[in-house]
């Protein structure tokens, strides 16, 4: 399952790229729910990279150390060395956690990657990051819609990235078309403690949703 170094592209800046238009750089969702999925993907780069995992045992979906090795990748090293620090705390706190400063960390990093120009203003009002480079933006998604064109399960952290979205409510705004059943079996495919991953995910977006009923 391994991903490697986590310096290069990542999970967390496709899903941004996803939940983002990609030339006007305008959101697809409300910032809360965005930055809980944000917030799933940078553990889920952390799971992907072995970083960390999940202890399964009933009723725990806590978040452990594997190893303590560098990421290579600030964001993602603050999110492990806090982990490392609090080990004790189920997934759900570590979501809502990282929740309160993921987008603007993961849209700060791929400032500085030169995947987004930075906000502009314009009368006052702060404008959205626009992508650099619209194709490069497009990219992600693209992958997603031909994988369910095809009905063919994507590589691994495309499935994430796919679970990801659909976890937060994108699914609707951002794919050609959702295909539940197609979307089931993809994360099915996933090692378990992502499964977990994406399945906490939907429970606090979809508690997020209710609060702003």
């Amino acid at each position: 399952m391994a991903e490697g170094d986590l310096s290069r592209p990542s999970l967390a800046d496709d899903l941004f790229f996803v939940i983002h238009h990609n030339v006007t750089g305008r959101a697809r969702l409300h910032p809360r729910l965005a930055s809980l999925g944000l917030a799933g993907a940078v553990i889920g780069e952390l799971m992907l990279a072995e970083r960390v995992t999940l202890d399964l045992a009933p009723g725990q979906d806590r978040l452990y150390v594997i190893t303590e090795n560098a990421t290579g990748d600030p964001l993602t090293q603050n999110a492990l060395d806090n982990v490392v620090a609090e080990p004790h705390h189920p997934i759900v706190t570590w979501l809502h956690f990282f929740a309160r400063t993921v987008y603007a960390d993961v849209m700060a990093r791929m400032i500085t990657k030169t995947l987004l120009n930075p906000p502009a203003r314009h009368l006052l009002k702060q404008q959205p990051a626009t992508p650099v480079d619209a194709n490069t933006a497009a990219w992600p998604l693209a992958r997603l819609n031909l994988a369910i064109q095809r009905r063919k399960p994507p590589a691994i952290r495309d499935c994430v990235l796919y679970g990801l979205v659909v976890a937060t409510g994108g699914a609707a705004r951002a794919l050609r078309e959702h295909d539940a059943e197609f979307a089931a079996a993809t994360t099915a495919l996933l090692p378990v403690p992502l499964q977990r991953l994406i399945a906490q995910t939907e429970v606090v977006v979809g508690e997020a949703v209710i609060s702003r009923r």
